[in-house]
């Protein structure tokens, strides 16, 4: 057994079980639960997913232009979805998507492209599950104006204060964020309009989630289904082009090098679009050059509050860490909302 992957949140594994004549590998998962707080929540929505998806790809398989697949869980040797040991730490097993790769960083246009197939595909499949099925297993995630709201009520604790008072990189931060506040709402105002509905969402589309065929450098599956619930298709776009689109990463130490690559997001966007015509509406459209720009924003808001609160959230590696990749979303945006005129003529595509 051996760590894998790059993960903030929870400890994930690669086992392998070997005989004399085979070999088999899975993924060990420990659920962290100062973030997930109903893990079987967790287990319950990967459970109804994955059964959706997989009965579609049955049935389409013959029409397929490719393997599809997605993950799913391994039960224990007593027929459980998962094993909760003494100390109440919840681990499960999944499946391994073999002979396949995900990178930390997009690969070039054609990975791009492929990136947005799969998620195109992934909404595609379960376009037809109600989100009424899942549960909400992070309340309030990927709901911008509440993380403003608790960054706000951050800047009143005294060791928040302190934080922010001694760094003159975190006090741009937060002139930042305040420039910016009428961003956080325009989702959600959307869907309170009745513009937008919510659906069944991945939650967390990042490059790195995708898996790319060793063989035919084609996708075939995303993995990571702990946040898929309840929410607007819009947040995984925004966040699947946030991932894409800044080919130097979200964890580079050289502002420099940060920016909205236009030429990825237009291969991205080749991708996605002919997968999404059965279910994008036109008001869904509307608003896809603000998700792009809005996730950014969140993403770096949530490092920098993270960052304020003592890093109690995402793992980190050093000292300002979060601050760090609080200044890289930050500055992401900044290249989004200069390339706004650009962006809006890819995203008309299809």
């Amino acid at each position: 057994m051996q760590p894998m992957g790059t993960g903030n949140v929870n400890d994930t594994y690669l086992v392998v079980f070997r005989t004399p004549f085979s070999e088999e590998r899975g993924i060990l998962q420990r659920i962290n639960q100062r973030v997930f707080k109903k893990p079987e929540w967790i287990l319950e929505n990967m459970r109804v997913v994955t059964k959706h998806v997989h009965r579609r790809l049955e049935r389409e398989a013959d029409a397929a232009d490719r393997i599809w697949q997605l993950p799913r869980l391994i039960p224990t040797k007593e027929g459980r979805s998962c094993h909760v040991d003494e100390n109440g730490e919840w681990w499960r097993s999944m499946t391994v998507i073999a002979s396949a790769a995900s990178y930390d960083r997009v690969q070039g246009p054609e990975h791009a492209m492929e990136v947005g197939g799969v998620l195109g595909q992934f909404h595609r499949l379960v376009s037809d599950l109600s989100p009424a099925r899942l549960r909400d297993t992070l309340p309030g995630f990927h709901v911008t104006p509440r993380y403003l709201d608790t960054y706000d009520k951050m800047l009143e604790k005294s060791a928040a204060r302190k934080r922010l008072d001694s760094c003159a990189e975190a006090k741009r931060a937060a002139r930042f964020i305040g420039e910016r506040r009428t961003l956080a709402g325009v989702l959600e105002g959307a869907l309170r309009r009745g513009e937008l509905r919510l659906r069944t969402i991945h939650g967390d589309p990042k490059v790195n989630n995708v898996m790319i065929d060793d063989l035919t450098d084609k996708g075939t599956s995303i993995v990571d289904l702990d946040t898929v619930k309840p929410g607007l298709i819009h947040y995984d776009f925004g966040d699947a082009l946030r991932s894409v689109c800044n080919p130097a990463g979200e964890e580079t130490q050289n502002l420099g090098d940060v920016r909205f690559d236009t030429r990825l997001c237009e291969a991205f966007v080749r991708g996605y679009m002919p997968r999404a015509r059965e279910f994008l509406a036109a008001a869904d459209r509307k608003y896809l050059y603000d998700c792009v720009r809005l996730i950014a924003f969140e993403l770096g808001l949530r490092f920098f509050q993270d960052y304020l609160a003592g890093d109690v959230y995402f793992k980190v590696r050093y000292p300002g860490h979060n601050l760090q990749r609080a200044r890289v979303q930050f500055r992401l945006c900044e290249s989004i909302e200069a390339r706004e005129a650009a962006i809006r003529k890819v995203l008309n595509f299809g």
